[in-house]
C-alpha cells in the first residue's frame, strides 16, 4: 500500500495506477455540491476562495460533526456518491489544481477527461464505514461557509493514513468503474444463457 503525502504533486498523482491502495496524510477538504457552486462562483468574480485546495483532496462527504466549546470533532465521515458532481467537478480540477478526489460511486466520463488533463485521480472509499473513516481524522482545522449547513460546508481536517483507499480513476483515462462495465457487458450473454433469461 502506498502512502501519499499532501499536498500531492503531479508526479504523486502520474504515477498511480488503477486498482492500487494509498493512504492519505496531510490536509484535505470535505465538499458537496454547494461548496463547489460557490468555489466556481469565487472564481468567476476574481475572488479568493478562503483554502486552498492547490494539490489538495477533495473529500465527497457531508460528515457529522460534534462541537465541544471553541473546538470541532467529526463523529462520522462517510462517502456521498460522487456522481451528481460530475457537471461540477471538471471546472473545479482545472480552476483550483485538485490532485485528489475522494468519494464513492465513480466520476463521469467528462471529470475523467478532466483527471487526465489536469492530473488527478479519483480515490474510492467504501461506502456505510463512515464511523471508520472518522479515526483516520486526526484535527479538524476549521470550517468555512457554514451557512450552508453542517454537510454542504467545507470542512478542513488534518488526516493521518486515511484510508485505504482505492485508486479507482487514474490520471492516465483509466476507471475502474468502466473496466467493470466492460467486462460485464461481455459476459452478460453467457450469464443470460446459464439463468435461461433471453
Amino acid at each position: 500500500m502506498r502512502e501519499l503525502k499532501l499536498p500531492l504533486s503531479l508526479e504523486d498523482v502520474k504515477g498511480l495506477m488503477i486498482g492500487e491502495s494509498v493512504k492519505l496524510t496531510g490536509r484535505i477538504f470535505t465538499a458537496r455540491d454547494e461548496a463547489h457552486m460557490r468555489a466556481l462562483e469565487f472564481h468567476k468574480e476574481g475572488k479568493e476562495l478562503p483554502f486552498d485546495l492547490n494539490g489538495s483532496a477533495i473529500f465527497h462527504c457531508g460528515p457529522i460533526m460534534r462541537r465541544s466549546g471553541e473546538k470541532w470533532a467529526v463523529v462520522a465521515a462517510g462517502p456521498t456518491t460522487s456522481f451528481r458532481m460530475s457537471t461540477l467537478e471538471p471546472e473545479v480540477i482545472e480552476s483550483f489544481g485538485v490532485r485528489a478526489i475522494i468519494g464513492k460511486g465513480g466520476m463521469s466520463r467528462l471529470t475523467i477527461d478532466a483527471m487526465e488533463r489536469f492530473g488527478c485521480v479519483y480515490l474510492a472509499l467504501t461506502g456505510g464505514a463512515a464511523v471508520i473513516a472518522a479515526k483516520g481524522i486526526e484535527d479538524v482545522r476549521g470550517v468555512h461557509w457554514e451557512d450552508l449547513g453542517m454537510a454542504e460546508a467545507v470542512w478542513e481536517l488534518d488526516v493521518s493514513h486515511f484510508g485505504p483507499l482505492t485508486v479507482a480513476i487514474d490520471a492516465h483515462g483509466n476507471s475502474l468503474y468502466e473496466k467493470v462495465g466492460e467486462y460485464i457487458d461481455k459476459r452478460l450473454p453467457f450469464i443470460k444463457s446459464k439463468l435461461g433469461i433471453d
